[in-house]
């Protein structure tokens, strides 16, 4: 995971899981990874150990020192750490960053991939300790040793949503890509293509139409919700508020006839700053659809799947809280019964 967090973060990569992780119900996209108290304690003992092996080695002494026994893992002994992307749940480790949508046989891929690649690395590296006069334990003491302290900045007990570990993570060197296009570049690394290639999983031909295949499936995911999102705004959203307005207009013109200019004044006063607030929710949500029609269709002009992926990431999905956010807005304020969709109460409530 240390060496092959970005290539795991592709590999749960995706235009609805951009929008879960790190939204406080899933992990966030820093690939870290949450083993408890016992097994870091097991590994805190194996690393003190290979640094007395190597030292012993190093003069000349084998220490011959024997691995000690893995302790039996008791179900749910941690705390679980629900924030954690890859979590240590008691007798299993649980991938939680993958997205609901997706296939498990897709990350499955990459978690076997990179554990066959470390096995290879391990074997090399423990027959290049022995070939140097160290004996067989010792050899895989030292450098089962190194791997533990090598990949320490991987692991992390704590809260993973909290803004400190962003800094932590920052600090240690750990990629934070909280989007698909930016995820998906690191499967065209010279390394993550070796270890695709080196253990004839796929060819580089192959990486690189499966790169831009998920690239397509990005850029249609994020088209057709931004059309769909533009026909729900204007031809749903839009026209209602209107209705409701032009309601209001004649409730406005009728205390007009019927009060006195001070009352009328007085009373009127709502009405009048409802009309002025859905007019301006309106112009709003227009001027937006406008303009991510017009990103989109500049984002389709670009031959290059990247920079299309990139401008839609950029310069279409950038729309979408806005118009959301004041189509919200009408939505508190409009009638209910002639409001056209489902109302976020009515999805959480049965009337």
């Amino acid at each position: 995971m240390d060496t092959h967090a970005d290539v795991l973060r592709a590999y749960v990569a995706s235009a609805s899981n951009d929008l879960r992780l790190g939204g406080h119900e899933a992990p966030p996209a820093i690939i870290s990874a949450f083993i408890g108290t016992q097994l870091t304690e097991t590994l805190d003992q194996i690393e003190t150990m290979g640094r007395k092996a190597l030292s012993k080695a190093g003069s000349g002494n084998g220490s011959n020192i024997a691995v000690p026994r893995i302790p039996e893992i008791l179900l749910d002994n941690t705390d679980r750490n629900r924030t954690s992307p890859f979590a240590f749940t008691g007798n299993k480790f649980e991938f939680r960053a993958v997205g609901s949508s997706s296939s498990c046989a897709v990350p499955m891929i990459a978690l076997n991939l990179i554990v066959a690649d470390q096995l290879k690395k391990f074997r090399k590296d423990v027959d290049q300790r022995m070939n140097q006069g160290v004996k067989k334990d010792d050899a895989i003491l030292e450098v089962i040793s190194r791997y533990i302290t090598e990949s320490k900045r991987i692991r992390f007990e704590g809260n993973s949503y909290s803004e400190e570990w962003r800094k932590e993570a920052a600090r240690r060197g750990l990629s934070d890509i909280p989007d698909t296009p930016g995820a998906l570049k690191s499967l065209l690394r010279k390394e993550s293509i070796r270890l695709f290639t080196e253990n004839h999983v796929l060819t580089e031909r192959e990486v690189r139409a499966r790169y831009e295949i998920k690239l397509e499936n990005y850029i249609r995911k994020v088209q057709i919700e931004s059309r769909v999102m533009g026909d729900i705004a204007i031809n749903h959203i839009v026209p209602i508020a209107i209705r409701y307005q032009n309601h209001l207009i004649e409730n406005v013109k009728g205390l007009k006839e019927v009060l006195d200019n001070k009352t009328y004044m007085a009373l009127s006063k709502n009405q009048l700053d409802a009309i002025r607030e859905i007019s301006e929710h309106i112009a709003v949500i227009r001027t937006g659809v406008q303009q991510m029609i017009e990103a989109r269709r500049n984002a389709n002009a670009m031959e290059d799947p990247e920079k299309r992926a990139q401008d839609y990431r950029d310069k279409v999905l950038v729309f979408f809280e806005d118009i959301r956010y004041h189509a919200d807005k009408l939505e508190l304020m409009i009638d209910n019964e002639i409001w056209p969709l489902p109302k976020y109460r009515e999805l959480l409530f049965i009337r």
